[in-house]
């Protein structure tokens, strides 16, 4: 119930809606229906389309059979076996995706678009036509024969005429089934598809396709990018996504497009710039991992070209202090290459806090360009012990209560009781800042226990963290750091360690005399299936009024 009564109603009705549609859904009838005579591609884009990236297929592979998502790979045979369903569903999703198209030439990325088209075709519970993978696919069926293939594909009459008819068959259907019971990135994905292959296209139902899209892109770009620029589910990987399909929507040579897309583009932008650790990815807030969207920098000088910016602003990006408020972000970077991201904010939108992590009050730190304090990170997307563990407050650089998640992770995806952070105040000075707030995640154990917490940050490196309990009887409580796997342990003594990095030392001390400082065991993970092993400091006290604070300095 805790979690139910967050839903939208529109995500009810959506719910109910697909779990009645196969009592009265034909996918025969909507195959059997010829598309309209081919209208021509009406294209005209201010730039070359951007591939999605990384593309950690290559050609030579691909052509063996050999496909790898999520650092998982697999012999499917050439073309390959589309149906897999003993793989992990997200594996079998990046499968229809279609992304490794770019890898191949013309002729080899007809065949194997050719063989989806002919040997998966529309069917009751088929991944591949799920409306998520329907629509990357879409876009990337777009992308890659209407914009870096155009030329080859308007002369083959034969692949254009079964091409239109998948584009159209897939666009109808994904019109029919828009992600209403989800909404957040999945719709997003949906309208932009949608947007996409209707500006692709001549035509009534391309016009049908765009208009569509459009109405629906107007209600949810102001919703879904906050004033502070961010994607309001709060992943960095995601947002990272979002600027990239703002970005294929703004290169449509269309005013409407850009008189919508060009302000929230711009504000995303920024705030990306501002998600980005000196190393040039983003940090790992959230479900967030490396190498699944394009590199921040790779979007911000696109992005700079669209919005006829004559400056290319990287993610080396000028020292300063940053505020991202709606999404409860706060930090600085450093010209010494120092970076701090502080998370004082909500877990994400109430009904859909799907890619939430229960780590109110965590940070990451990176010391003269390389991270130190770091996320654990995301492993997987199934109902396992790594997906709980991700998402729970033991893997974050925050206060355990009891051996207790702040928030009631469930499930893969599920959320039950959740807590908020209250009283947030961001004071920012010449020599760095002062974050404070506290958070009613613990309110619902015994004793009632409210976590305060203040970060105070001097741009020479310097970090102090106060921890306050406050409750009505005793509390275990455990404050964990966790380490990079390239930090290593020196010295640990009198509650305090003395750490190796690749760029020199720095000391972890925590001053509250009546705990007890130990290492242990964790893991960490910057990529999907990916499981490094490293270490974490955790400091263990209690009490029912209790103060504590640790300082992490350069040495």
């Amino acid at each position: 119930m805790s979690t139910v009564r967050h839903l939208r109603s529109r995500q009810v009705t959506g719910q109910i809606r697909d779990s009645l549609r196969p009592l009265f859904e034909k996918p025969e009838r909507l195959r059997s229906q010829a598309a309209p005579e081919f209208g021509g591609c009406r294209w005209c884009l201010k730039l070359d389309f951007l591939p999605p990236g990384p593309q950690n297929n290559r050609a030579s592979g691909i052509l063996n059979g050999r496909f790898s998502f999520l650092n998982n790979k697999q012999s499917l045979g050439w073309p390959p076996h589309w149906n897999c369903n003993n793989l992990p569903k997200l594996w079998q999703y990046n499968l229809h995706y279609f992304e490794y198209l770019w890898a191949l030439d013309y002729s080899k990325a007809k065949t194997l678009a050719s063989a989806w088209i002919a040997n998966h075709p529309l069917g009751r519970g088929q991944v591949g036509w799920e409306p998520y993978p329907t629509s990357l696919r879409l876009i990337n069926f777009c992308g890659v024969f209407f914009c870096k293939y155009r030329r080859h594909t308007e002369a083959d009459a034969d692949f254009l005429r079964s091409l239109w008819g998948s584009i159209y068959l897939q666009t109808e259907w994904l019109s029919k089934r828009l992600e209403t019971h989800i909404l957040g990135n999945h719709l997003f994905e949906n309208i932009a598809a949608l947007t996409i292959a209707g500006s692709c296209f001549s035509g009534t139902a391309a016009d049908k396709w765009f208009q569509t899209g459009i109405r629906i892109l107007a209600e949810q770009i102001h919703e879904q990018i906050l004033d502070d620029g961010t994607h309001f589910e709060r992943s960095p990987m995601y947002h990272c996504r979002i600027v990239y399909l703002l970005c294929l929507l703004l290169n449509i040579a269309n005013d409407t497009l850009r008189q919508l897309i060009a302000e929230p583009l711009e504000k995303a932008v920024r705030s990306l710039q501002h998600l980005t650790h000196p190393d040039g990815d983003i940090a790992l807030l959230n479900d967030s991992a490396f190498d699944i969207y394009n590199k921040p920098e790779q979007l911000v000088s696109y992005s700079n070209k669209l919005l006829d910016r004559e400056h290319n602003v990287t993610n080396s990006a000028v020292p300063e202090q940053f505020a991202l408020p709606e999404a409860g972000y706060y930090g600085q970077r450093t010209e010494d290459g120092s970076y701090l991201i502080c998370d004082a904010g909500p877990l994400g939108p109430d009904y859909i806090p799907g890619h939430a992590h229960a780590d109110m009050f965590s940070f990451e730190l990176s010391l003269k360009g390389h991270r130190v304090i770091v996320d654990s990170g995301v492993y997987n997307y199934e109902i396992d012990r790594m997906r709980q563990y991700c998402r729970s407050t033991t893997a974050h650089n925050t206060l355990e209560i009891n051996g207790e998640d702040q928030c009631q992770m469930w499930a893969a995806f599920r959320v039950g009781r959740r807590g908020r952070p209250h009283n947030v105040k961001w004071l920012p000075s010449d020599g760095g800042f002062q974050l404070s707030a506290w958070h009613d995640g613990y309110y619902r154990l015994k004793g009632g226990p409210i976590h305060h917490r203040q970060f105070n940050w001097n741009k020479s490196g310097s970090l102090i963290v106060k921890d306050k309990i406050i409750a009505s009887r005793p509390q275990s409580l455990v404050s964990r750091l966790h380490l990079h796997p390239d930090c290593i342990i020196d010295e640990l003594k009198d509650n305090s360690a003395r750490i190796i990095y690749p760029a020199g030392k720095f000391k972890i001390s925590f001053s509250n005399n009546n705990g007890e400082l130990s290492v242990e065991d964790s893991f960490y993970c910057p990529e999907f299936g990916i499981k490094k092993a490293n270490t974490l400091l955790a400091f263990s006290f209690s009490g029912s009024q209790v103060q504590t604070e640790f300082r992490i300095e350069v040495l």
